[in-house]
């Protein structure tokens, strides 16, 4: 199975989740890597704030960093190599790097055909 790192900008406490004013995207990601984890995925977080050396140990990281800022987190490696930037990813693109392979009735409401009659 693949490993997806994923490096978090600067927040207060590891997930993101915390505060009074939390971010719902944080809240779903969160959710989802849970998922992930639970179904196999191997998926590591690090936090600017709190592990600034996994941004300054990882080549691709602080290339990415020094060329974009940290303004462009947060960023997603899949087996080292850069999947995303900008944004978190969703369920679908975390199964399908980490090679989880979902029933349909595993699948989450939301990847439902829309508007048709497959469901």
């Amino acid at each position: 199975m693949k490993t997806i790192q994923v490096f978090d900008p600067a927040m207060c406490c590891s997930s993101g989740v915390c505060g009074v004013d939390v971010d719902q995207a944080l809240v779903t990601f969160s959710a989802d890597v849970e998922w992930a984890k639970q179904n196999g995925a191997k998926i590591e977080r690090f936090n600017l704030s709190s592990e600034p050396m996994a941004f300054a140990d990882n080549k691709t990281v602080s290339s990415f960093l020094e060329r974009s800022g940290a303004e462009a987190l947060p960023l997603i490696l899949v087996d080292g190599e850069m999947a995303l930037a900008g944004r978190y990813p969703n369920r679908t693109e975390l199964t399908r790097w980490a090679g989880i392979i979902q029933t349909a009735e595993a699948k989450p409401a939301s990847s439902c055909c829309a508007g048709s009659k497959c469901c």
